[in-house]
C-alpha cells in the first residue's frame, strides 16, 4: 500500500485545545504531519473572531510543519505581510475580499509565500479559472466559513471535473475544508483532492491528535 502522491491531512488548529497547544501540535509532528491549517477570522467577513499574527508566530516556533493561513478577513491585503512575516508558508484568500485578485496573488508570491484562492459553497469553481496559472492552491469549502458544526456539502465538488485537468496541468494543489471525518473522507478519494482539512476529527476526546490523524490518513491510502 502506498499513500497517494501529495495526499495529506491538514489539521485545523482552531479545534485544538489552546491550553495544550504545544503538546497537541507536537502530537501531529510525531505522527509525521506535514502541514497545519490556520483559520484566521476577523469577526467581520465572517461572524467569528479567532487569532492574529502573534499566535501564528508562536505556532511557527512550535513546529517546522508547513503552515497555511486561510484568511477569512475583509481587506486581506493590509494583513498578508504580517502573517507571512509571522511564519505562514501559504496564504489563502477569498476572491471577493480582494480589490484585484491577480495583484493579491502576485503580492503573496513577492513576499515569499505560496498563494491560493478559496471558493465557498455558493460560489462557482469556475470563478478561479482566470487565475489558475497564478495559484499554487485551491481551497474548496464544503461548509460555509465561520460556523462550526456544519454538515459536509457534497455538491461543492459537482463541477470540479470540468476544471480538474486545468488545475492538474498547472500543478495547483486541491484542498477541501469542512465536515471532513472518517466517513466523508472515504467518499473523496477519487475526486482529485490532494489535501483534507480536518478540525474536530483530529482534535477531540476520542483519541490523541496523533491517533486521530493517523486514522484519517489511512482513509486516503490507495490499495
Amino acid at each position: 500500500m502506498a499513500i497517494l502522491i501529495q495526499s495529506q491531512i491538514s489539521p485545523s488548529v482552531l479545534s485544538a485545545d489552546f491550553s495544550q497547544l504545544g503538546d497537541q501540535i507536537g502530537s501531529i509532528d510525531n505522527a509525521g504531519g506535514e502541514v497545519l491549517h490556520l483559520d484566521i477570522m476577523d469577526g467581520h467577513f465572517v461572524p467569528n473572531l479567532t487569532f492574529g499574527p502573534m499566535v501564528v508566530k508562536a505556532i511557527r516556533k512550535m513546529t517546522s510543519m508547513h503552515l497555511e493561513a486561510h484568511l477569512m478577513i475583509s481587506d486581506p491585503d493590509k494583513y498578508i505581510e504580517g502573517y507571512i512575516q509571522a511564519g505562514a508558508d501559504c496564504v489563502l484568500v477569498h476572491p471577493s475580499t480582494c480589490s484585484s485578485v491577480s495583484d493579491t496573488l502576485n503580492r503573496i508570491h513577492d513576499l515569499g509565500a505560496k498563494a491560493g484562492l478559496v471558493v465557498n459553497p455558493d460560489e462557482k469553481l469556475s470563478s478561479v479559472s482566470p487565475f489558475i496559472h497564478q495559484m499554487d492552491q485551491l481551497l474548496i469549502m464544503s461548509v460555509y466559513p465561520g460556523f462550526g458544526g456544519q454538515s459536509f456539502i457534497p455538491e461543492v465538488l459537482d463541477s470540479l471535473p470540468k476544471i480538474l485537468s486545468q488545475l492538474e496541468e498547472a500543478q495547483v494543489l486541491i484542498e477541501i475544508d469542512g465536515g471532513i471525518n472518517l466517513q466523508t473522507i472515504q467518499t473523496l478519494r477519487s475526486a482529485g483532492i490532494d489535501r483534507y482539512v480536518a478540525g474536530s476529527a483530529v482534535f477531540n476526546n476520542q483519541g490523541t491528535p496523533k491517533q486521530n490523524y493517523l486514522n484519517l490518513l489511512r482513509q486516503i491510502i490507495k490499495d
